[in-house]
């Protein structure tokens, strides 16, 4: 009986084990060279995307609405492939309409993107496979007439 039992339990112990290091493992399986990204679910502006497993960094983040504008700094941290989230922002961000003006690098990388009346400027910093993502949205400055070389009278 105390062996019945105790086999019953030493069972019990592998399947909880194997049941957590399945979880490890399709991680580990998902974070591979090559991989794809996937957007989060749930979203601080609904038409920019975060990749899935990056935390939002609230207390480093701001934001702001009104009537037709929109201003913020989002932050976000994660593990992935720099190469990998530089390619996620270049898939994703034109299915939520927003235009690639250009992909600037310096250690660092900078996507700056823009639509109507927005420009959004997507930060990655990295350390390793850690990655700061830093999101930068605000209303494109109001184009100014040309000066006239006339004088008003």
């Amino acid at each position: 009986m105390k062996r019945g039992i105790l086999v019953l339990v030493f069972l019990c112990s592998c399947v909880l084990v194997l049941w957590g290091c399945a979880g490890v493992l399709k991680k580990d399986a998902s974070s591979k060279e090559g991989a794809f990204l996937e957007p989060q679910a749930a979203l601080k502006f609904s038409d920019i995307p975060a990749p899935t497993g990056f935390k939002f960094l609230p207390e480093e983040s701001y934001s702001f609405e009104s009537t037709g504008v929109r201003v913020g700094i989002l932050k976000y941290q994660g593990k992935a492939d720099v190469e990998q989230v530089v390619n996620f922002y270049k898939d994703q961000m034109p299915l939520y309409n927003w235009n690639l003006l250009n992909v600037m690098e310096y250690g660092e990388r900078l996507l700056n993107f823009e639509r109507e009346q927005e420009s959004c400027i997507i930060n990655l910093a990295s350390q390793g496979k850690n990655i700061t993502v830093t999101v930068s949205l605000g209303p494109k400055s109001a184009i100014r007439p040309k000066k006239s070389d006339k004088p008003v009278k």
